[in-house]
């Protein structure tokens, strides 16, 4: 067994799509209209093409509003990316505006940060495990 598949709520597909791939470095991997507005819009690390995908879900669901304040509110991120090296993704990011609510943190053999996905979420990147 394998994860295949995992998401995050947006609030906006599109502000969702231009961020994940534009600032973040993702590709775009499907985009299919699935009524309304909506879209079956997924993003894989271009390192893994056919690796996991992340799923832009819309946030349309009333439980996801309470959800995620509740974990904005306590300093929670939703999500884990991997990257090589914290501080520099850090320095990347935040020169291309990603306001960040925790600054790289080590903790024993892991450095983590923690940044605002402008879609209602917190993300927190960790270096890869060795």
């Amino acid at each position: 067994m394998k994860i295949h598949l995992t998401s995050v709520f947006v609030d906006d597909q599109a502000k969702a799509e231009h961020f994940y791939t534009e600032i973040l470095g993702f590709v775009k991997k499907h985009d299919v209209p699935v009524g309304g507005e909506d879209r079956w819009l997924t993003v894989v690390s271009p390192d893994e093409p056919d690796g996991t995908e992340l799923l832009l879900e819309p946030a349309g669901h009333p439980a996801v509003k309470t959800y995620r304040d509740a974990l904005v509110g306590d300093g929670i991120p939703l999500a884990q990316f991997a990257v090589d090296d914290v501080n520099a993704e850090y320095e990347r990011l935040r020169g291309l505006g990603v306001r960040f609510t925790q600054e790289p943190l080590e903790m024993g053999p892991v450095t983590t940060a923690v940044f605002d996905d402008t879609c209602g979420n917190l993300i927190q990147i960790a270096t890869k495990p060795q």
